[in-house]
């Protein structure tokens, strides 16, 4: 019996009629003419009102069921399917109120549909988080009614269900893809040709242009009388790290996501174009101490690996030691290799201070020193201003983007390359550096 009265609803309108009739018949009171009238009239609702919780109530005739994918990817859109089922005769109201994940901060989710009798009803709806982690997901609660919607039943399914959001597969298997097509500059993919080469020979083609002319195999163009080149395979197994800085400078977030979250998806989906070209990739994490070291590895479910160790990347946000970095680095990645250092410096002087570190680090490896844009920043230095204090920020911002400018400068005059990119960009532009450095050979 609680339970019956507990998933029992009335709609407003139950309510306005027994208002009403109620007032009606006090009235009577006054009117004898209208005491049959009134009563008479509260018989009937009554036993309209009967008549319809017996027609929801009799039977479980209502389910529904939440379909969730295995893991969530971050910061991108994630579907989670909800299926309906009438068992009922007749056609009913329904309304679905699912408990979503208190990270997404979302308390007015309710969706109104009808399903027609002995029928099914899907639909889906989307997430995206902006964060890595367990969400925990609650009830699906749906609310059946008849046409008339005097009555509500509820009815609760799914309960608690845990679904982890890792880093965002979706990104990389998009730029699996587009590695390959034909369309990568729609994209922000650049078709780098390759004008470099190893001492690895694969075969001799015809010259194409924007061939090196360098590989021209002349004994081979006087015996088929037309251009004939030399071609070289990339070298393969080469080792690459990943450094990503989870200090408090990568605290800072934009569009919801913070520089951290942006780095360990261009991780992630530069790691698999570099495996995909049978390198070997590891990866570590530095702040105040190192950790999260993956050695560099080419194995097929070495992506699995990755994958796992950059979902359980916590930080604290201290102060980032470049100097335990470049000590662990040179116990640890004793061959040379190509390091995409993701950090970030707002202030020219933040960099000098860790430059010794960077040239360190650069005579024994290949590094890129990947850091950020401030998007912000850049919309108030291009904005136009007519108040004294809009042109002071404006200077401000305009000074700081500079600054960037003058870091690109300071790095590349010590021998160390460089991406400096918005963060939505950050996993295209790290992956056509990586594909440029493959090109030129320079590893």
């Amino acid at each position: 019996m609680r339970q019956f009265f507990s998933s029992l609803y009335f709609g407003r309108l139950v309510y306005t009629i027994l208002f009403g009739l109620s007032g009606l018949f006090l009235l009577s009171f006054w009117f004898q003419s209208l005491y049959i009238i009134s009563f008479g009239l509260l018989i009937i609702f009554i036993g309209i009102l009967v008549i319809e919780i017996i027609r929801l109530f009799t039977g479980n005739k209502f389910s529904a069921e939440r379909i969730l994918p295995e893991k969530f990817s971050n910061s991108d859109e994630n579907e989670v399917k909800l299926n309906l089922r009438n068992k009922y005769e007749f056609l009913i109201h329904i309304e679905v109120i699912d408990e979503i994940p208190e990270q997404f901060q979302k308390r007015d989710f309710l969706k109104k549909m009808k399903v027609s009798g002995n029928s099914k009803k899907d639909f889906t709806y989307t997430l995206t988080p902006v964060k890595r982690g367990e969400y925990k997901f609650g009830y699906l609660n749906c609310y059946v009614s008849t046409k008339s919607k005097l009555v509500k039943r509820r009815y609760r399914f799914e309960n608690e269900t845990l679904v982890k959001v890792y880093p965002s597969f979706i990104q990389m298997r998009a730029l699996d893809f587009l590695s390959i097509d034909q369309k990568m500059s729609q994209y922000g993919m650049k078709k780098i040709r390759k004008i470099g080469h190893t001492m690895e020979f694969e075969q001799i083609k015809n010259y194409v242009i924007g061939d090196d002319i360098r590989t021209i195999n002349w004994k081979a163009t006087a015996k088929h009388d037309k251009l004939m080149v030399n071609q070289y395979q990339d070298e393969k197994s080469q080792p690459i790290y990943n450094l990503i800085d989870v200090g408090r400078v990568m605290k800072m977030p934009f569009e919801g996501l913070s520089l951290l979250d942006y780095s360990i998806n261009a991780a992630l989906a530069f790691s698999n174009i570099a495996l995909k070209k049978k390198d070997k990739v590891g990866m570590l994490t530095f702040a105040d101490t190192i950790e999260n070291f993956v050695s560099a590895n080419s194995k097929k479910t070495h992506l699995n690996t990755l994958l796992e160790t950059l979902y359980g990347i916590d930080s604290n946000f201290l102060v980032s030691d470049f100097n335990r970095l470049y000590a662990h680095s040179r116990r640890k990645i004793t061959q040379r290799s190509l390091l995409m250092m993701y950090t970030n410096f707002e202030h020219i002087t933040s960099l000098k201070r860790q430059l010794p570190y960077l040239r360190a680090l650069a005579k024994s490896h290949l590094l890129v020193v990947i850091f950020f844009e401030n998007t912000e920043l850049g919309e108030l230095a291009n904005k136009s201003t007519t108040k004294m204090t809009e042109i002071y920020e404006k200077t401000i911002a305009q000074e700081f983007i500079y600054n960037k400018q003058l870091m690109v400068k300071e790095l590349e005059k010590n021998g160390i390359q460089t991406v400096l990119t918005k963060p939505k960009d950050l996993s295209v532009n790290t992956i056509n550096k990586y594909l440029e450095i493959k090109a030129k050979g320079l590893l």
